[in-house]
């Protein structure tokens, strides 16, 4: 496990190049579509997960989410709120964790497959990130991945947004937290 994960008062101390080539650099691994995710080695562990927007022209958003219902909630949001949290100059779109807790359930591979299966329309838990299913182009998006010691996923996470908002002054699209919320559930429910 590298060094910035494993020890520290903060678990991911380095400032990220947030592109996909900095995220390579900065050991994340994957860089699959959502839909390729079944067929992906994912790891079962905690960790943290990043979402990226492989082209760069400017987005153009659908007026109706391709998103699952969950409980009841429309995952809809106006295209107006959606052009206006687009981060420019950046193809990271979310920044999600992965905590496998006490029950060991919570890993990045059944995460990122609540998030695919959300984004595929079926009623799934993972609200956290929705507004992705409303890009035009979100079946080409991209996930990443850098697993992290069960108790360091959130703290992880909470460092690379905070990062994230140092460098461009907005959370990524998707996000609507800046991390450590005892509302959120672990893997972006609420």
């Amino acid at each position: 496990m590298p060094a910035a994960l494993s020890a520290g008062p903060r678990p991911f101390a380095d400032r990220v190049d947030w592109t996909i080539d900095g995220l390579r650099a900065a050991s994340f691994a994957g860089f699959v579509r959502f839909a390729d995710l079944p067929r992906a080695d994912v790891p079962n562990v905690s960790g943290v997960y990043v979402v990226v927007r492989p082209d760069a022209a400017p987005p153009t958003f659908i007026e109706t989410s391709i998103a699952g219902w969950f409980k009841g909630k429309d995952p809809t949001v106006r295209q107006e709120k959606l052009l206006a949290k687009w981060a420019t100059k950046t193809s990271v779109l979310y920044i999600g964790k992965a905590d496998v807790g006490t029950t060991g359930k919570r890993s990045i591979r059944k995460c990122l497959d609540e998030y695919r299966r959300h984004g595929a329309g079926e009623p799934v838990g993972h609200w956290g990130g929705r507004y992705l299913w409303q890009l035009s182009d979100s079946a080409d998006l991209l996930v990443c991945w850098k697993e992290s010691l069960p108790t360091q996923a959130e703290a992880v996470e909470t460092d690379l947004i905070a990062d994230f908002m140092t460098q461009f002054g907005v959370l990524p699209l998707a996000n609507l937290e800046r991390g450590r919320s005892s509302s959120r559930g672990p893997c972006g429910a609420t």
